[in-house]
């Protein structure tokens, strides 16, 4: 009697061991990132005074702002202050010297952030866009006791500076700028505050407008311009603007880079230097690095960068005339630079990192005070490419005329961020994984030459067959050495059950496929699903121009080989296991309103209609209502393997799926009517085979949507409202060619049917809703080999910063309403209906971590049957793989091999040992008869 009921404990027993106890930490990885980090707003800072110890302050281009450990690269705290990859927002990061907090601006908010831990000290709004924010180290000459103040020049209709009080964040003047030039950045001295202008006159070119403030009483104590038209024509030739030093300047060259030009804030003299040409190529950047330090020499570094080479130029300011005088030139070298600036009490010295050594000099004198060589960053870039510095920042600790040790942080081209620490690589971050704006998995080539290899004997004749393996097995002789040298790891491994995350070229389980990442920098990397710490390979794929972007479309449609392509570009292959190049050239598309693509149908957005292309040609045209737009739209994936046709009920009868490969999940809004429609299309003909509409929906919350075999999903916020509460749902809905057991419907007579010639009836649609209890960002769902494990929906949960899998069982649509289920429903696993959905804490596959902003999960299948990978990335990159349905194909970690080969051993000595016994008993009791 209780046989039936086995299945349905068996799924109530299967989201409570979704996760192994030794599978936890050890199946998953996770990087916990910042994004690229900021020249200007890097920096080494201690967020304790009375101690020594520094930390790595940045906030990335991903607008997100943290601390590093510089002793092993770990996190300490981080704060998302804004969406990633919007560039609109320009950011801010300053501290001031011996303080514990570092403050913040990005887009108009000023916030104050314990340097320790990243708590909120205080955050404050202004009317207009934030255009810089600066530290008053020093007021009215005097340092400031307890907390320094921050001054903040903000933008807008009504632009004006804000001295804001250190501990409490509170206002305590405000001047408004006049005028119509618009602000551009602020300077402090040890006495006054300026607020640099740029007034742009009737030719077009560029002034520089200067406003002196009070930094007491925040009054106008003095105005002038600056000479700068003839130089100037756009405000991005303005190289630096200094800042709480002991004389701040302003510096720009001109649109040529042969003059650079040099003014000391609060004066109007300005100083001209002609630039040097060292080869033929032009000069492309110019940068200048100064110190921060109220009590730091007046001296200051020009960094010069052509295409192929870069040099420097140090310059000492004499505080009492204030005459800018150049002091001497540090030599071009071949390839890209990075320095920085460092100092100590009131000294200063400039650490240059070129691609192969790095050195350190006094800003006082040229000479070297200490020089390593770099025979490698640690990290993997493209096949012959040369890695090279962009930007850096040192911590430098001088005993005598020597540096005792330097700690520096690089940015390179590869997009990673390195420590070196006296020359060596200590630690290396992926940060331009934060980038990752596209993913696919492919599997190593030298794993498909196998697997093609043995399909051509078994589909060979057996003659052929035996003479392809034999000529394999002898090629297969040579690797025999290397073989033998790793039986004994092999052996130990096996014993200790890591066998399965060996080698790539011996994973027979696919579960060290390759992760190919596309960057928003234009780079392509490859990681190792089994071991993610290691970067394979990583290469520059497009020309990115400045403020370019691109949307790419990676996919592995043969394996061994990843294709890379833009919207609407041809597609340009790599070797997956080296990346190198196989044919092609990819060109950089604009973007384009192309929602998504398949093999047969593309869809285009035209205005506010949706057109869908079949074989290049239009087939249908889906147009909204007035005042509706379109949301989204999902097509079932073109691999979606489904093992069976129809649902097993527990009477033994079938339940048929709609099983259809052109087929789409479409979200629309009425932002009037804070409306939300959903269709399922046929997208080879356009019909409408389902549509639902949902009224009260918060239109600013992400509304995600899923298809998958017969199935789809969505996800949605609603409003409370006299029929529904407010709170975040999530419908279920499941497509049927009948609702009748072991009934086809109205096609079930013929064999093959046309959409665009025969009118095909539509599905039978069971929907089911519940309530969560936090909003779903993305959804996503697990995928196998030949889709007979069950699946999982995976789900994104941005307000807990998780990512959960949610049994397929736990929300099917035909669960029954208002009664418990039969034994027949038991028996398929199925329970009754409860209108809340409670997250089970063993759903969350991230465990105690943290992954914050995750904005896409892709799955793909291993090479046994009951094991998806899952790779979800954002700000963070977190990859795990999952077994829904349990390994029932492959052997867990904790299946004791020393046991069974002890017991088989013993077995094996027993029978040596009993066997001349039962013998001799035989022979005795044979002649016991005679």
């Amino acid at each position: 009697m209780l046989l039936p009921l086995l299945p349905a404990a068996t799924l109530l027993l299967a989201p409570a061991c979704a996760v192994f106890s030794d599978e936890a930490w050890n199946v998953d990885y996770h990087f916990a990132l910042l994004g690229a980090p900021k020249e200007e707003t890097s920096f080494f800072h201690r967020p304790n005074p009375s101690s020594k110890a520094s930390l790595i302050y940045t906030l990335s281009e991903e607008h997100a702002l943290g601390a590093v450990n510089p002793r092993d690269g770990s996190l300490v705290w981080r704060q998302l202050l804004a969406s990633g990859g919007d560039s609109h927002n320009t950011s801010f990061l300053r501290a001031g010297e011996g303080q514990d907090v570092v403050i913040s601006g990005i887009g108009s908010e000023v916030a104050a952030w314990s340097a320790a831990d990243g708590r909120l000290v205080w955050n404050v709004h202004t009317d207009g866009p934030l255009e810089d924010v600066e530290i008053l180290e020093l007021s009215d000459g005097k340092e400031t006791v307890g907390a320094k103040d921050a001054v903040a020049l903000s933008g807008g209709e009504h632009p004006m500076v804000q001295r804001i009080d250190g501990a409490s964040g509170a206002v305590k003047w405000q001047y408004s700028i006049d005028g119509s030039d618009a602000p551009y950045q602020l300077s402090a001295s040890s006495t006054e505050v300026f607020a640099i202008l740029i007034h742009k006159t009737i030719l077009g070119y560029v002034k520089l407008r200067v406003v002196a403030l009070d930094p007491v009483t925040g009054l106008k104590t003095d105005e002038y311009m600056l000479s700068s038209e003839n130089e100037l024509a756009t405000a991005d030739n303005i190289i630096s603007v200094g800042a709480n030093s002991a004389s701040p300047i302003i510096a720009w060259t001109d649109a040529a880079h042969t003059t650079l030009k040099v003014n000391v804030v609060g004066t109007k003299s300005i100083s001209s230097f002609s630039i040097e040409k060292h080869d033929e190529n032009a000069i492309e950047r110019v940068k200048l690095h100064a110190p921060y330090h109220i009590n730091s020499l007046a001296h200051f570094l020009v960094h010069y960068e052509t295409a192929t080479s870069h040099w420097a130029e140090v310059y000492h300011i004499d505080l009492k005339n204030s005459k800018v005088e150049k002091a001497y030139s540090l030599p071009r070298v071949a390839g890209r630079g990075a320095f920085s600036t460092s100092t100590a009490d009131a000294n200063v010295y400039f650490t240059r990192v070129t691609r192969d050594e790095l050195s350190t000099v006094s800003s006082a004198s040229h000479g070297l005070l200490g020089r390593w060589s770099l025979s490698s960053f640690g990290v993997a870039g493209g096949v012959g490419e040369v890695i090279e510095p962009v930007h850096a920042v040192s911590e430098v600790s001088v005993k005598g005329d020597t540096v005792s040790a330097i700690r520096t942080t690089v940015l390179l081209s590869t997009g990673d961020w390195v420590l070196l620490r006296d020359g060596k690589a200590i630690w290396t971050r992926p940060e331009m994984l934060a980038s990752t704006v596209a993913v696919t998995f492919a599997m190593p080539a030298d794993m498909v030459t196998l697997a093609q290899q043995l399909e051509v004997e078994a589909h060979g004749n057996p003659v052929a067959a035996y003479i392809h393996r034999v000529q394999r097995h002898i090629t297969d002789l040579q690797k025999l050495p290397s073989f033998l040298v790793l039986m004994p790891k092999k052996i130990v491994q096996g014993f200790l059950g890591t066998s399965a995350d060996d080698a790539a070229g011996s994973d027979i389980f696919g579960f060290r496929q390759i992760i190919a990442c596309a960057t928003r920098s234009g780079r392509l990397v490859a990681l190792d699903a089994g071991h993610p710490d290691r970067t394979l390979w990583n290469r520059d794929v497009t020309d990115l121009k400045p403020g370019q972007s691109w949307r790419p479309s990676l996919s592995s449609t043969k394996d061994g080989v990843i294709q890379v392509s833009s919207v609407a570009g041809t597609g340009v292959d790599y070797n997956a296991t080296d990346g190198q190049q196989l044919a092609g050239d990819l060109p950089v598309i604009p973007d384009e309103p192309d929602l998504s693509t398949s093999r047969a149908v593309r869809y285009t957005m035209r205005g506010n209609s949706l057109e869908a292309t079949y074989d290049w040609s239009p087939s249908w045209t889906f147009t909204p209502t007035h005042g509706e737009r379109i949301l989204n739209l999902v097509p079932r994936p073109v691999d979606d393997p489904v093992a069976s046709i129809g649902k097993v009920l527990g009477d033994r009868r079938v339940l048929y799926k709609y099983l259809d490969s052109n087929i789409a999940l479409l979200a629309t809004a009425h932002d009037a009517s804070s409306k939300a429609n959903f269709y399922v299309l046929n997208t080879i003909s356009g019909a409408i085979l389902y549509s639902n509409t949902h009224p009260n929906i918060d239109l600013t919350a992400p509304i995600p949507t899923i298809m998958s075999e017969n199935w789809f999903a969505y996800s949605f916020t609603s409003e409370a409202s006299p029929d529904t509460t407010k709170g975040h749902h999530l419908v279920i809905g499941e497509l049927f060619e009948s609702l009748l057991p072991d009934h086809r419907g109205a096609m079930g007579a013929s064999s093959n049917y046309s959409v665009l010639h025969t009118p095909a009836s539509d599905p039978f649609t069971l929907t089911q809703t519940y309530q969560l209890p936090e909003p779903i960002s993305r959804l996503a769902v697990t995928r196998t080999r030949q889709g007979i494990t069950s699946r999982q929906l995976l789900a994104v949960l941005p307000a807990s910063n998780a990512l959960v899998g949610i049994p397929y069982g736990v929300v099917d649509p035909r669960r029954p309403v208002g009664r418990d289920a039969t034994k027949d429903e038991q028996a398929e696993g199925l329970m009754r209906y409860a209108p809340v959905l409670e997250l089970d804490p063993k759903w969350y596959l991230n465990h105690q971590r943290e992954v914050v902003g995750i904005k896409e999960v892709v799955t793909a299948p291993a090479l046994i049957e009951s094991t998806s990978l899952v790779f979800a990335y954002g700000l963070d990159v977190f990859g795990t793989r999952l077994s829904p349905s349990f390994s029932f194909d492959v052997l867990g970690r904790d299946f004791n091999k020393f046991q069974m080969l002890a017991t088989v051993a013993a077995l094996a000595v027993a029978t040596f040992v009993v066997t001349p016994l039962v013998m001799r008993k035989q022979v005795d009791q044979r002649w016991r008869f005679l």
